[in-house]
């Protein structure tokens, strides 16, 4: 393997897991820039953005170098990834890679317009972060934003096509807490799936960490409406575990404990910040940048750094995740959620 740059000493204090399988699924943060500053995300709008980040060409050599390297299953994210100019080219140009799954992570204000788009470029599936129904609280915790807006999106990925469409709802005391069953039943009769994460100390998260609602609060509060049974992932589908809702096998609640149960232990993740360094880990900054592979447009390089970054994935038996030190270091919005 050539020398590649670390963004880490190689001797690291953290316990590595020594992966005897290639990463399966990545996530690509296409851009740090956002049109939100969501409460658990980002301090304000102005907290600055990288001053490099990748072009779509070598975005589209990244991402062949990541297929070299038995990646299967991506999912774009932010950022906000409709920001990025060339998103819907993008996604064409992956489509064709052999991919078992091409999604996107979105907070939906330009959906409306690129819904159709991205359908006829092939992308498979959507999630689209919504944490309140009140216009003027979405307005706070987004610092902002437009919730008529947000709900054309929906609606215009809904016509298009897209199914599943997820709904992230990061549940913050005192904040939407109350607004649980509204949201799952505002899914349910829309015919999406609603899911529930709990706030987690990365980055500007961190500030929230004494407003966390728990799992199994959030969960007590559907109780009446779901399945009396353990919640259970999905095969190849990330960290969600999931319960049908009582009487309707087909309608589901997802549920996102990254704080008092991580989920850590088996994953086949990793993750590209938005200025092209490949990180093994939600949360630390280590990562191994392929910076020299991307300027020669060589995917044969690019899949030698992902190698040399899945070497360093923490152990997941021992490492608890977001809950780590390491974590309140970590930008959300440049390495993608």
């Amino acid at each position: 393997m050539r020398a590649l740059p670390v963004l880490q000493p190689a001797r690291s204090a953290r316990p590595l897991a020594a992966p005897s399988t290639p990463p399966r699924a990545v996530r690509l943060s296409l851009t740090d820039r956002c049109d939100l500053a969501c409460i658990y995300c980002r301090p304000h709008k102005h907290d600055g953005y990288l001053e490099r980040r990748l072009s779509t060409d070598e975005w589209r050599v990244l991402v062949h170098g990541l297929v070299g390297a038995g990646v299967r299953r991506v999912r774009i994210t932010g950022g906000e990834p409709l920001l990025f100019p060339g998103v819907v080219d993008f996604v064409a140009a992956i489509a064709d890679l052999g991919l078992e799954d091409l999604a996107i992570t979105t907070n939906a204000t330009r959906l409306e317009r690129l819904a159709a788009p991205l359908r006829a470029a092939g992308l498979h599936r959507i999630n689209v972060s919504l944490d309140t129904l009140d216009s003027q609280r979405f307005f706070r915790i987004t610092r902002g934003g437009n919730l008529a807006q947000v709900l054309r999106g929906i609606d215009a990925a809904v016509a298009a096509g897209f199914d599943p469409i997820k709904l992230n709802t990061v549940v913050v005391r005192g904040e939407n807490d109350d607004e649980v069953e509204a949201i799952a039943r505002f899914a349910w009769e829309r015919g999406l799936v609603p899911r529930f994460l709990e706030v987690m100390p990365i980055g500007d998260g961190q500030t929230l960490s004494d407003r966390m609602v728990p799992f199994s609060e959030i969960r007590a509060r559907l109780e009446h409406l779901l399945e009396p049974v353990d919640p259970a992932r999905e095969a190849d589908r990330g960290p969600a575990r999931y319960v049908a809702r009582r009487g309707h096998a087909h309608q589901r609640v997802g549920f996102i404990t990254g704080t008092t149960d991580t989920f850590c232990r088996g994953c086949d993740r990793l993750r590209v910040a938005s200025d092209g360094t490949l990180r093994p880990c939600l949360a630390t900054n280590d990562g191994v940048s392929p910076t020299l592979a991307l300027a020669r447009r060589d995917a044969d390089l690019v899949t030698d750094a992902v190698h040399a970054a899945w070497e360093m994935k923490p152990d997941g038996e021992v490492w608890k995740g977001c809950t780590e030190e390491t974590a309140r270091e970590v930008s959300i919005r440049q390495i993608g959620g």
